[in-house]
């Protein structure tokens, strides 16, 4: 069912579209090759076939429209549509040179394309054809030269040969070329052509000879006298043409005399020409002649004997100062004693307006002026005049009165700089430096810039003052400067650094000065340093040798080790001790303190007193008891001494004598007094007074407060009777 459904679909597509494969797939190129015929080099006017054939694998039956491409490199140069399998032929009748290339064939089959390897074709042999009007010319005539390519296309180069020499000419569109040759010697010419078509060039082509015959006139030149010429003689020169035939011309013939490079006459038929002899001229004269295009020349050489040399313009002395005495000596050298002799010669010079007198012929004398000027010597003889180099004199300036500096500071002990120069002067100029008049070293300057400097080191400052120096250029006396003034930095030494107040009365609250001070020149950078500070805590620049830092209102934080340094132009740091202080407390402070300590220890010794007393009382308490026996008598003045001497308040009580209860006695609690009556004294007691004496014990928390209270009875039977 599937194959009926293909083959109907398939039926229908060719009815719609005949002439087409249908299965596309069943298509396909094998290969495709290009042949030349009968070879890939072959003669010149061969003809060529270019083959070209493709083999195809199809399973249609129906026939194929194959199209065929031919190219020439990238040109498209042939293309024919086939239906048939027959190979594709490009004829080539008769191959040219144009014919030369790389060709490839391309085939196209229902869109699908394949392209053939490229093949090189190459014509050989091909030769232009040379044509000339004429091959016989006098050299007066021209020659017509024609170069043919027939049925060669393209465009052109053509190159002709004059006795194998070539001349290339312009491209050119045509297969032929025309060209005029003109013959500047006489005797037989060869002439031939080659053309080129793209890198492609031609064989030469046929050699054609040309013979070129003399023109029958000639120039003539006489130059007179022929010989023995010497400068100042006259010469006597003609310019003429000599006919050798009696023949027509086509132009009239110019005549022209040369003299090296100058022209001296012209004329149609000749030429006279008259002149006086110079050595210092070209010898070389022409006689030229013109016709059209010939041109012939004779040439003669007439030497010329020198009469007097140049003269030679020196100088006496060699170098010359401004207004100073000066000779200039021109003269000859050589002259031709047969002609002229010395006497002859004269000399003078140039401009006229010099300043120099003459002295004696040739030398001149006079003074220099102030700037440079020039001369220039004339000898003359026998109407000839010669002249000298151009002397150019520079009139030296004396050196002047010379000034002697420093470069830079000086530092006492470092080495330094010494500079002497002079506002005027010409070079060379030597300079001399001295100390005490004795000569140390010499320096010669040469240069316009140039310096005169010389190093030394001085120890103590006044030294600086012993150094002078002198100029000379070798004129007149040397000058001689003034002594050396410069301020001399002295380097620092011994900075120290003092403390106000001194170190034991520096307290808070003080004004402390750091003084720093040195020995050296000024201006000194003074920095004041705390160790453990990276920076400094103050610097001052001061043209003095001391100065100082002030710290306000001391604290304790100001305590610390302390130091200075100093530093001037001679960039060396000196620094002091290291100084330590320690801020005190203030006195006020001080007195506070004492004061409390006062109080604190009056305290102390008033609590240890009432501590003390506080305890006795409590012995005395624990000892007498309101239930216990007299005290003996001993011991009751022990008592009441001792209660005496004590500084507290006693407070007494007298009870007189009165009946007592035995069973009841009064008793007071807490902070009541207690009244106890106290037994009798023990007998033979010493004081009765002391009888019947009783104690009021006032307990008032944990401070006992004892009281002594003394009766006033003067008898014993006045106390109350003790209760047992």
């Amino acid at each position: 069912m599937g194959l009926l459904l293909l083959l109907t679909s398939s039926l229908l597509f060719n009815s719609f579209y005949p002439g087409i494969l249908v299965d596309a797939g069943l298509l396909n190129i094998k290969n495709i090759l290009l042949f030349i015929e009968p070879s890939t080099s072959v003669a010149w006017d061969t003809n060529v076939t270019v083959r070209c054939k493709a083999t195809i694998i199809h399973s249609g039956t129906e026939m194929l429209s194959r199209e065929y491409t031919i190219y020439k490199g990238r040109r498209e140069v042939y293309t024919k549509t086939s239906s048939t399998s027959e190979d594709m032929m490009y004829l080539l009748p008769g191959a040219r040179l144009s014919n030369t290339g790389r060709y490839k064939c391309k085939i196209n089959i229902e869109g699908k394309e394949m392209t053939s390897e490229a093949t090189q074709l190459t014509v050989r042999g091909m030769k232009p054809i040379l044509h000339l009007d004429k091959d016989v010319v006098n050299e007066q005539h021209d020659v017509t030269a024609t170069c043919r390519a027939p049925g060669e296309t393209g465009s052109f180069y053509f190159y002709f040969y004059e006795d194998s020499i070539e001349i290339p000419e312009d491209p050119v569109n045509s297969n032929q070329l025309e060209a005029t040759f003109r013959f500047s010697r006489i005797g037989i010419h060869n002439l031939s052509c080659a053309y080129r078509i793209q890198n492609f060039r031609s064989e030469e082509s046929n050699i054609i000879s040309v013979s070129v015959k003399e023109f029958p006139i000639t120039p003539v030149l006489e130059i007179l006298p022929q010989s023995e010429v010497y400068e100042g003689d006259q010469l006597n020169i003609s310019c003429t043409i000599r006919m050798l035939l009696n023949i027509s011309v086509s132009s009239p013939p110019d005549l022209y005399l040369v003299q090296g490079t100058r022209a001296l006459s012209s004329g149609l038929t000749k030429v006279n020409h008259s002149m006086v002899a110079l050595a210092e001229d070209p010898g070389d004269f022409e006689c030229k002649l013109e016709i059209g295009h010939v041109i012939k020349v004779t040439t003669k050489m007439v030497p010329v004997t020198e009469l007097f040399s140049a003269p030679t313009l020196t100088m006496s002395p060699a170098e010359v100062f401004q207004e100073d005495n000066m000779t200039l000596t021109c003269k000859s050298e050589n002259y031709a004693s047969e002609r002229i002799t010395r006497e002859d010669l004269t000399y003078t010079l140039e401009p006229p307006d010099s300043t120099l007198t003459p002295v004696t012929p040739g030398v001149f004398s006079g003074r220099a002026l102030q700037l440079s000027f020039t001369h220039t010597c004339v000898a003359q003889a026998k109407g000839i005049m010669k002249h000298s180099n151009t002397l150019t004199v520079y009139p030296k300036v004396s050196v002047s009165i010379p000034k002697i500096s420093v470069v830079g500071r000086v530092v006492l002990g470092q080495p330094l700089q010494i500079l002497c120069q002079s506002d005027t002067g010409s070079l060379p100029i030597n300079y001399t430096l001295l100390c005490d008049n004795d000569k140390l070293s010499t320096t010669t300057v040469r240069l316009p810039r140039q310096e005169a400097l010389f190093t030394v080191t001085i120890v103590r400052p006044e030294e600086i003052n012993k150094y002078m120096c002198e100029a000379s250029n070798n004129h007149r006396k040397a000058q001689l400067s003034n002594r050396l003034n410069a301020a001399v930095i002295v380097p620092l030494t011994r900075t120290t650094l003092t403390v106000l107040p001194s170190l034991t009365e520096i307290s808070e609250g003080d004004d402390l000065y750091l003084i720093c001070g040195t020995n050296g020149s000024p201006p000194v950078t003074f920095k004041w340093y705390r160790d453990g500070d990276k920076q400094p805590l103050f610097t001052n620049i001061t043209d003095q040798n001391n100065t100082h830092y002030k710290v306000s209102q001391l604290s304790k934080e100001h305590s610390g080790t302390y130091y200075c340094e100093a530093i001037n132009h001679a960039n060396k740091v000196v620094r002091s001790e290291k100084v330590t202080i320690e801020v005190r407390m203030a006195l006020w402070k001080k007195a506070v303190i004492g004061g409390v300590g006062v109080v604190v220890v009056s305290l102390l010794v008033l609590a240890c007193v009432l501590y003390c007393k506080s305890k006795r009382v409590r012995v005395v308490r624990a000892a007498v008891s309101v239930w216990s026996e007299r005290p003996p008598e001993a011991a009751n003045d022990e008592e009441s001494s001792v209660v005496s001497s004590e500084p507290d308040v006693e407070y007494t009580e007298v009870v007189h004598p009165q009946p007592v209860d035995t069973v009841r006695v009064p008793m007071r609690k807490g902070t009541d007094t207690v009244y106890s009556e106290l037994k009798d004294l023990p007998h033979g007691a010493a004081d009765p007074q002391d009888y019947g004496s009783v104690e009021y014990a006032e307990l008032n928390g944990d401070r006992p407060e004892i009281s002594h209270y003394l009766p006033e009875a003067n008898n014993p039977q006045d106390l109350p009777v003790p209760v047992d």
